[in-house]
């Protein structure tokens, strides 16, 4: 005889997709700021670049690098795009959140809603600002590429 209060277990949510999907709230909180900040204050950021490229005429070799005429491009490439950039990166950061969300609840199409939001800023990057890939900056995929792998480890745990 069954126990009337006996109620099903919940599927829990494994610590790892859990730390995962807090660490995407975060980061999609700082790229929204980023997103629109970069919309409104674009102008402003080549122009305290140029500051900031006279100042560093007598610096070391290693820092100049940071202001070279690849980063300059950057900028200008982003400012020229800023209205495609701003709706792609809104259309990338609701994905992942909602990507997120469906993922705490176990749900295997979050994985793939997450994915979608993850990429979508690099192809964008790739056909608006190409200068972004002669950069240092490229290396900051790596931390796309390695949330990739960590929340493909976790896709285990989802289910339909």
């Amino acid at each position: 005889m069954s126990d009337v209060l006996d109620f099903p277990e919940e599927k829990k949510l494994p610590t790892g997709l859990n730390v995962l999907t807090i660490l995407t709230f975060i980061g999609c909180a700082y790229e929204l700021y980023q997103v629109v900040s970069s919309f409104f204050k674009g102008g402003d950021s080549i122009k305290e670049f140029d500051k900031a490229t006279e100042q560093m005429k007598d610096a070391p070799a290693w820092a100049k690098n940071f202001a070279g005429p690849e980063m300059r491009e950057v900028l200008q490439q982003s400012l020229d795009n800023k209205t495609p950039l701003l709706i792609i990166g809104l259309i990338a950061v609701g994905l992942c959140v909602f990507g997120a969300i469906e993922m705490r609840k176990l749900k295997k199409q979050g994985y793939f809603i997450w994915l979608i939001g993850e990429i979508l800023p690099v192809i964008s990057a790739a056909i608006f600002v190409p200068a972004f890939f002669s950069t240092f900056l490229k290396f900051f995929l790596v931390i796309q590429i390695i949330f990739i792998i960590l929340y493909s480890v976790q896709r285990k745990y989802l289910i339909n």
